[in-house]
């Protein structure tokens, strides 16, 4: 029996029984824990590898909690049992069918063989616990992958709007052909370098710093003072790294569609940092506009808003929050930081 397998529930409430059959199998190593009646039982089943019970049991107590155990089980379940009988009398049919997976040991019996039953159960239960971690996987697998491609649609028609955006803020303060063609490319080039940062090792350390400048630098102007960074350098992992990465694009997407980025005299500003809690570092990050439109909560919530909340709270386990101020949009994200892993490649 390995160390993190669930104890044996055994259920045999006559003499010593439970009492010899939970010695067995613990001087086999095998975990066991004895429960007093059948209602018992069923309220541990999720917590046991497999259930050792005797009929006597079975036939004194009222199978109904059971019965609607096993009937609700997920389709990957079939509880193991090993049903101690007596020699010479045959089982009753209808537990048998009742209990559906079941092993029968007649008594008496040798030690031996209650411990090849039960580590049979046990390795049983152990399979198909592998095998509900695999679907599950396999489903958080399909669902982030439709997350992704939903993503990558919305990142399209988001570059597409930040490109008119940067088009139009170009050709504004362009006084030439040449001068606005030299502008517009640059914003262009220093778009493109988000992207790339975001696409390419995953398992890359990526740098905060530069993301916020690859996202809002085509939006500063000359003086270098509509778009204020300041913060401690902080190098993310690829986990933080991808999520933030995204957050900062719908914020400055949404910016440049709705808020500050919207007009000439609008400004943003993030400040970040990072402090050391109980369990462990974490990376505070604030976003403030002023200078825009004024702001209001916005009547539903959008794909980018639902995108946020998704990824950086399921994804990365952050604290975020949206205060729509009349004077410009201030988002705050609390992230807790994972140390660099290697990751082997296959």
């Amino acid at each position: 029996m390995r160390e993190n397998d669930p104890p044996v529930l055994i259920l045999a409430p006559a003499g010593r029984d439970a009492e010899v059959a939970g010695t067995i199998l613990e001087e086999a190593g095998l975990r066991a824990e004895v429960c007093a009646d059948l209602p018992a039982l069923v309220a541990r089943l999720d917590e046991g590898s497999c259930a050792v019970l005797t009929e006597e049991a079975l036939r004194a107590s009222d199978r109904h909690g059971l019965a609607a155990y096993l009937a609700g089980q997920e389709p990957w379940s079939d509880y193991p049992f090993v049903l101690l009988t007596l020699r010479g009398t045959p089982p009753e049919a209808r537990l048998m069918e009742s209990l559906g997976n079941v092993t029968l040991l007649e008594r008496p019996f040798h030690p031996a063989t209650l411990v090849t039953a039960t580590r049979f159960a046990v390795r049983a239960r152990r399979r198909q616990r592998e095998a509900a971690a695999f679907l599950h996987e396999r489903q958080q697998t399909a669902e982030r992958q439709a997350l992704l491609i939903r993503e990558l649609h919305h990142r399209v028609k988001n570059t597409l709007a930040t490109v008119q955006a940067l088009l139009g803020a170009s050709a504004r303060g362009a006084t030439s052909v040449d001068e606005f063609y030299q502008g517009f490319s640059a914003r262009v080039i220093s778009l493109a370098k988000t992207h790339n940062l975001l696409t390419e090792d995953y398992w890359q350390m990526a740098s905060l710093q530069e993301m916020l400048e690859n996202e809002l630098g085509p939006y500063n102007d000359e003086a270098g003072k509509r778009i204020a960074l300041k913060g401690p350098l902080v190098e993310l992992t690829a986990d933080l790294a991808v999520p933030t990465g995204m957050a900062i694009h719908e914020l400055t997407t949404n910016a440049a569609k709705h808020g500050a980025l919207s007009v000439p005299e609008g400004r943003i500003t993030v400040t970040w940092a990072v402090d050391q809690g109980e369990t462990g570092r974490r990376l505070r990050l604030d976003w403030t506009e002023r200078g825009g439109p004024r702001t209001a909560e916005p009547t539903r919530k959008g794909f980018g808003s639902t995108l946020l909340q998704r990824v950086l709270t399921m994804q990365c386990g952050a604290d975020i929050r949206f205060d729509f101020k009349p004077t410009g949009l201030h988002f705050r994200m609390e992230a807790p930081l994972v140390e660099h892993r290697t990751v082997p490649h296959y």
